[in-house]
């Protein structure tokens, strides 16, 4: 099958993609995210993109990918820039973060400072004492400062109209109010992700993201937790993630010429094993039952304590955790997808080394935490990788015989998560694999495959194999699929549609009750909903109901920085979703040896 290059602006990404593949696909496999509203049925119109150079609209769901070119798209087609920066999900935000700066040119002006309610609108007029008076007139008399950075701190009580929190960063030479920063973080399992803020406008300015270098400890969060057992141990640990988010930075400021001293506020997310090793609070209590989070609460730090390089004042925020096994990364999910007003029943899926999930609507939610294991992130596969280039990311059937996409224009020489499930359910589909993930017989697969399929049965290292490349005319090793691979995935699905399953059993509903599934998570960004279903990794839903929404967690970090409003709803969404903990669920065992089963 032929593929073509697309080139997707203002982003000055490409992808190589299949003939016959949708923008949208093409889109989603460069991690852009565009509004689906309607599920790509093409009836909502709101992912309409520009073809170059003659500026045509069409709708990315609906066009399909017929030669190279070029794509521009606007930013009202964007799910992140249009929803959640600026709208979140039906509702509004207002840009209102923690931090602010005010200039005062004349130093009389302070006799008159507007005292700013954080997150609301501007308040009082309010005199301050003669003492902070005489303070900033001697620090402006000696040359040290023209202006002041963020609202003053621990004003008395009777200097304080409300019961605002003032924080005083810094003092700064001149007008430094354009110059006002912070980064939201989510910390994975797997990988950092960094986005500089720009507080001004609300805008992301940069994007850095990483590998979490924490995986040398082990790849999943059981063997982190294991390994900090001691005081020095979680040390350790500690300061690997504390050097990657300080590349993190030096990246983001070289990028968007950001001073590192400009950056103020730093708002973080990650699971509750994450989140603690972070803050260095102990977490070998994770590792066995009753399986208890230290601390659930959200925690401000200074960046002088945590060692981060940004401005030495500046503020450092972790977001709140929900359990042991469901973190903060859930809590900004949550937030960023807007479960505190949704009003259809919702299913949030973050699939990763370990799934989280949270059915409900605005009134009642229920959340838990599958350990799928790092098969879907193509650890513990055969040939599986990170979703790296010369990773296989798509399978599908052409007319006799299979076709693969390859991450960048490289040779194929594995294959990540997303291409793992296309190439099951295309094996389902072709009956080469039976519903209980085995090898069908090959003599039976003779008569019934095209000629070119059945040839790429063969064996590795004597097992059966299935063979998704053809390399030996590349000096590359064959890409393969084994039994053990297959086990893998099952087990990885069915930890995840068993959990399912139990909260759609404790909500008291049927699988057919779900309104919309929202797919969260880098990953999920890139998996195909109908390859997700015919697995059974989802429920056999309309695929008009499943939605891409990225990386939530990340968002629901942006969310938090950029508005202390937001700060507090997700607040109140830790505190409102309940934690369903499968282990100690009688029917969860029931719920996953069924879920082994391919549909």
């Amino acid at each position: 099958m032929k593929h073509y290059t697309v080139t997707f602006q203002p982003d000055q990404v490409s992808v190589s993609i299949h003939a016959g593949a949708t923008i949208l696909e093409a889109a989603s496999q460069v991690d852009i995210v565009l509004n689906t509203t309607c599920g790509a049925q093409g009836t909502c119109g709101k992912c309409t993109v520009n073809i170059q150079p003659e500026d045509t609209a069409v709708l990315a769901c609906q066009h399909t990918v017929d030669c190279d070119m070029i794509v521009r798209i606007p930013d009202t087609s964007r799910f992140y820039r249009q929803q959640i920066l600026l709208h979140g999900i039906d509702r509004q935000i207002r840009l209102a973060p923690n931090i602010t700066k005010i200039f005062l040119s004349d130093p009389p002006a302070i006799q008159k400072l507007l005292t700013i309610k954080v997150g609301d609108t501007l308040s009082h007029i309010h005199p301050l004492s003669d003492g902070l008076t005489q303070l900033y007139k001697g620090l402006v008399s000696t040359g040290n400062t023209d202006g002041v950075t963020a609202l003053l701190h621990q004003l008395p009580d009777c200097e304080r109209p409300d019961a605002t929190c003032y924080n005083y960063l810094t003092f700064e030479q001149g007008d430094t109010t354009a110059r006002l920063f912070g980064i939201a973080v989510d910390i994975g399992t797997t990988t950092v992700v960094a986005k500089l803020m720009d507080f001004a406008s609300g805008n992301c300015i940069a994007t850095a993201a990483t590998a979490n270098p924490q995986i040398r400890f082990g790849d999943d969060v059981i063997s982190r937790v294991a390994f900090a057992k001691t005081d020095q141990q979680l040390n350790e640990i500690h300061e690997v993630i504390i050097g990657a988010l300080n590349t993190l930075i030096d990246q983001l400021c070289r990028e968007a010429a950001v001073f590192n001293n400009e950056i103020y506020e730093m708002v973080l997310a990650g699971n509750t094993a994450m989140n603690h090793i972070f803050l260095r609070f102990p977490i070998h209590q994770l590792g066995q039952a009753p399986y208890e989070p230290y601390s659930t609460k959200s925690h401000q730090r200074s960046s002088a304590e945590m060692k981060l390089n940004i401005n030495p004042a500046g503020s450092i925020y972790t977001i709140e955790n929900i359990a042991g096994f469901i973190g903060a990364d859930t809590t900004a999910a949550a937030l960023a997808v807007g479960m505190d007003i949704v009003r259809p029943m919702t299913l949030l899926v973050d699939i990763g080394t370990n799934g989280e999930l949270v059915l409900g609507t605005k009134d009642k939610m229920y959340a838990a935490s599958c350990a799928a294991g790092p098969a879907l992130e193509g650890a513990r596969i055969t040939q599986g990788s990170r979703a790296v280039e010369g990773a296989i990311e798509a399978v599908v059937i052409n007319d006799a015989d299979i076709d693969i996409d390859v991450i960048g224009f490289k040779p194929p020489a594995s294959i990540c998560g997303s291409g793992l499930i296309d190439a099951l359910a295309v094996l389902l589909e072709l009956g080469v694999v039976d519903y209980t993930g085995a090898f069908a017989d090959a003599d039976k697969l003779k008569e019934t495959l095209p000629p070119a399929i059945f040839d790429r049965l063969t064996e590795h290292n004597g097992e059966k194999a299935f063979r998704l490349t053809d390399n030996a005319s590349k000096d590359l090793p064959e890409v393969v699929l084994t039994q053990r691979d297959f086990r893998q995935a099952q087990l990885a699905k069915g930890a995840i549609r068993a959990g399912i399953q139990l909260l759609v059993q404790k909500m008291g509903i049927t699988e057919q009750d779900i309104d919309q599934i929202l797919l969260a998570g880098a990953f999920g960004n890139y998996i195909r909903r109908e390859s997700a279903c015919r697995i059974g990794l989802l429920p056999n839903l309309p695929i008009e109901r499943i939605h891409f929404v990225g990386n939530a967690a990340s968002s629901g970090a942006q969310l938090a920085l950029l508005s202390g409003s937001f700060r507090n709803t997700a607040c109140d969404l830790a505190a409102k979703i309940e934690y369903v903990e499968l282990a100690n669920e009688m029917d969860f065992q029931m719920f996953f040896a069924d879920a082994m089963l391919f549909d």
